[in-house]
Order: structure tokens, then C-alpha cells, then sequence
């Protein structure tokens, strides 16, 4: 087996890649990195106008950035999607759209829990069932997006998104090794404490006096042994890894990105 140059290895021209929730955060940040290492783009994400605006960012400097509305608590939604994709299904799927609303255990109804279950974990199956269903003798490249919530919850008002996140770990193992025999490489990501909008957001309740959220800011802050929150791009970047041929012996991994706070 020969050991292809680094350059190589890095890159992902002439490959497709569809990635969800691309419209703000870890989604934008892996898009970029991913049209920088060549590969041409399908964009997901609910929000029109976020959307539109990172495609039109790319590009300026990418060609071959599509962008598709989607609503990915709809089943009948993804499929005609990857029914749109026929005979050009991208090798590469990012599974990043999720929600993390907060909500007391005892306080969580059925339509909420069946809306974050439907995005966060029942999504991420119907859109890795579609790529498999259509690549099946081809091959792929699949990166779920969890949490570091799935594997020690932190936060309290979060059971039902700590669920639907250790649902994905649980469908990517299970994935890597049913299909792997396939061609297809599926790994998982676990971000955390990760600066987006959404982290955004709390922390401004926090500025907000909400002594709650200050003391899980503090909490949170003072496991961290790198001292510092992390950047999407930083996550990207181990999204890239996965994506390429450097990872071309990963299967069925969960790689935390979260500055050593799940080994703190």
C-alpha cells in the first residue's frame, strides 16, 4: 500500500459534500473549510435568508455552491431532496442541524420532545438511510455531529436533547459497522463549548443576571483545562480530517473536540 503525498491526502476536489444547518456556526465553519479543500457544496438549512447569505459568501471565492431550504423534521422533505440529487448523490454528508432549546424534564410535552427528537436524531437516520440507499455500492464519507452533553450532562433542562445526541453516537457505531463492508466511513464529531449564536444567546441571559446560567458558565469555565472556549473553525478542521483520506482507517469514532473538558 503506497502513502499518498499530504497534499493528496488533504484534498477534496472533484467530491460533493451536503451539509445541514450550513447557514450559521459549525455548519458555515465546515462549509468554508470544505470549498477550500475543493469540493463542491449542497448547503441545507431552514433559514433562507442565513443561507443565502453564506452561499453568496463562498462564492466569491468557491465554485460550486448550491444551497437547498429545508425543514429536516419533515421525512417526505429529505427525500425528495436526495431524489433531486439522483445520479450526482454528494460522496460526502455532514450531519450538523440541531436544536437545543431548554426545558425542565417534567415540563417537556410530546410536540416538543417529538420536534427535537425529529431534528436532532431522526434526521440524521433518514438522511444517512437516503445516502446509503443511493450510494450502496459506491461508497461514502458520513459526519454526525453530536455533544459532549451525550456522554456527561452538564446542563440541567436538557434530558431530551442529551437523548436525541446519544441516539447519534449510538446510529454512527452502529452505522461504521453495518456498512463499512460498503465503503462507507461514518464517523462522529462531539463538539463543546463551541462559540455560536446559540452559545451566543446564553451567555447573554447570563449577562441578564439569571444567577442559574451564571453558575453553569462559571462551572463549565472552570473544567475547562484549556481555559478558553472553542471556535467553529476548530471543529471544522476536525471535520476536514474525518472527510479526507487521512482518516481513511476511522470508522465508527467519536472525537471530541471540546478543549479536555470530557477528560477534566
Amino acid at each position: 500500500m503506497t502513502n499518498p503525498p499530504l497534499e493528496q491526502l488533504l484534498s477534496l476536489r472533484g467530491k460533493q459534500a451536503l451539509i445541514t444547518g450550513a447557514a450559521a456556526g459549525i455548519g458555515k465553519a465546515i462549509a468554508g473549510r470544505f470549498a477550500e479543500a475543493g469540493a463542491e457544496l449542497h448547503l441545507v438549512d431552514i433559514n433562507a435568508t442565513k443561507l443565502a447569505a453564506v452561499a453568496q459568501e463562498l462564492s466569491q471565492r468557491f465554485d460550486g455552491v448550491r444551497t437547498h431550504i429545508l425543514d429536516l423534521s419533515d421525512r417526505s422533505a429529505i427525500t425528495e431532496l436526495w431524489a433531486a440529487l439522483e445520479g450526482h448523490e454528494p460522496e460526502i454528508l455532514v450531519n450538523n442541524a440541531g436544536i437545543y432549546p431548554t426545558k425542565s424534564t417534567l415540563a417537556v410535552d410530546e410536540a416538543f420532545y417529538r420536534q427535537v427528537m425529529a431534528i436532532n436524531l431522526d434526521s440524521v437516520f433518514w438522511m444517512c438511510q437516503e445516502m446509503i440507499v443511493r450510494r450502496l455500492k459506491r461508497g461514502g464519507i458520513i459526519i454526525n455531529i453530536g455533544s459532549i452533553e451525550a456522554v456527561l450532562p452538564f446542563k440541567d433542562g436538557m434530558a431530551h436533547y442529551t437523548a436525541s445526541k446519544a441516539g447519534v453516537i449510538a446510529l454512527t457505531r452502529a452505522l461504521a459497522k453495518e456498512y463499512a463492508r460498503h465503503g462507507f466511513r461514518v464517523n462522529a464529531l462531539l463538539p463543546g463549548g463551541i462559540v455560536t449564536e446559540g452559545t451566543v444567546a446564553v451567555a447573554k441571559q447570563v449577562l441578564q443576571f439569571k444567577l442559574g446560567l451564571l453558575k453553569v458558565g462559571y462551572d463549565f469555565q472552570q473544567r475547562l483545562p484549556v481555559g478558553r472556549a472553542g471556535q467553529p473553525d476548530e471543529v471544522a478542521r476536525m471535520a476536514l480530517v474525518l472527510a479526507t483520506d487521512l482518516a481513511s482507517y476511522v470508522h465508527g469514532s467519536v472525537v471530541t473536540v471540546d478543549g479536555g473538558f470530557l477528560s477534566a
